[in-house]
């Protein structure tokens, strides 16, 4: 009996196909949107312009096919325009969240969250958006394990995420 080269699904086998990642929730804090803004802009309007004339200068130096500047150029140059055409279609996505929430003793998204775990350590995070999350910085994406077991939580309550488990101790909406 021969195998067939596909699967069930009509995919090769063995392929490296993955199904495409859930898409992060849209919502983003106004500091976080400017910083998208100002990062697009900065493309758009200082990094691209400087790229295309480098490219354009590699190229008039001749052969094309073993100039490495030029093809350096060209592969800086697709990057920063797929980087420009994300940011552009994200932030047409992002629904910016200015407005405090009215139960502030319950976590939402913009939230200063104190959690202990089980050692006693204590961490300070803020749930943000998954485009401005950065950990060195206490900012975890609302759509993080723990982030969406800390939502509607009050201080007091036990929370397991990722096999862990934290006492959320504080919550605070206060504004930097």
């Amino acid at each position: 009996m021969r195998h067939s080269p596909f699967s069930a699904l009509g995919r090769p086998a063995l392929s490296r196909y993955r199904p495409p990642a859930a898409k992060s929730s849209p919502y983003i804090t106004r500091a976080g949107y400017d910083a998208l803004q100002a990062e697009l802009t900065e493309l758009w309007k200082r990094k691209r312009p400087a790229l295309v004339q480098k490219v354009a200068e590699a190229a008039a130096l001749g052969d094309r096919s073993e100039n490495a500047e030029y093809l350096y150029g060209k592969k800086q140059l697709h990057e920063t325009d797929r980087r420009i055409r994300y940011l552009s279609r994200r932030l047409d996505e992002l629904t910016v969240v200015e407005r405090l929430p009215e139960d502030r003793t319950r976590v939402r998204f913009g939230a200063w969250v104190t959690v202990e775990d089980a050692a006693g350590e204590r961490s300070r995070y803020r749930l943000v958006g998954a485009d401005e999350a950065d950990a060195s910085v206490g900012c975890i994406s609302v759509d993080s394990p723990l982030a969406q077991a800390l939502l509607n939580q009050r201080a007091g309550a036990l929370v397991t995420a990722a096999e862990r488990t934290w006492r959320l101790t504080a919550v605070s909406y206060a504004t930097d």
